[in-house]
């Protein structure tokens, strides 16, 4: 059995190559090449399971943090508003490319290069906004118990799997000539 940290840590890079799978397709788009559509719409399956997950322990980790630390300490204050902020852009940014993949799904006029669009910047406010920010971090870093660590990242063993599915199945779609960075 793999540990937490390692289960995480793998999540995580998943996460990375499937958004930068995603942001290289965006960079060079389709050019109005329909064959593209499954892989965008398996990129998006991905993040809409996995998102939830991730979306989800930030919001734990946010009202655990609230029951551990001095909330009329101005950083600490500032530290869980900045979280909550960039939670709600996240939101945002999940309801506009769910929107985008209906369309596509559907087929609409105009629908590809509007997903590009949109799975652009979604990708981009995932690396500018989301990952490792220091003030919750090292709050988290401060109180957090292995137990505390182990509820923020709960998740199912069903949930584990299907993100892995989901994963491969990202790749399986990949684009013929959409070339990857290297890790």
């Amino acid at each position: 059995m793999t540990s937490l940290m390692e289960r995480v840590a793998g999540e995580r890079r998943r996460l990375r190559q499937v958004r930068q799978a995603l942001t290289a397709a965006t960079d060079k788009t389709a050019g109005g090449d329909e064959s593209w559509a499954p892989f965008y719409l398996a990129v998006t399956e991905y993040f809409d399971a996995s998102m939830e997950r991730l979306h989800e322990q930030d919001i734990r980790m946010g009202e655990m943090l609230r029951g551990y630390i001095d909330m009329d300490n101005a950083d600490n204050k500032a530290a869980l508003e900045e979280l909550d902020a960039r939670l709600t852009g996240l939101t945002e940014h999940h309801k506009k490319l769910l929107a985008a993949r209906d369309a596509l799904a559907a087929g609409e006029a105009g629908a590809l290069e509007q997903f590009e669009t949109v799975a652009g910047a979604y990708a981009a406010y995932i690396v500018a906004n989301m990952g490792h920010h220091p003030g919750t971090a090292d709050l988290a870093g401060r109180h957090f118990t292995q137990q505390d660590w182990e509820h923020m990242t709960l998740v199912s063993e069903a949930a584990q799997q299907r993100e892995q599915e989901l994963h491969n199945k990202v790749f399986s779609l990949l684009p013929a000539g959409l070339d990857l960075p290297a890790e």
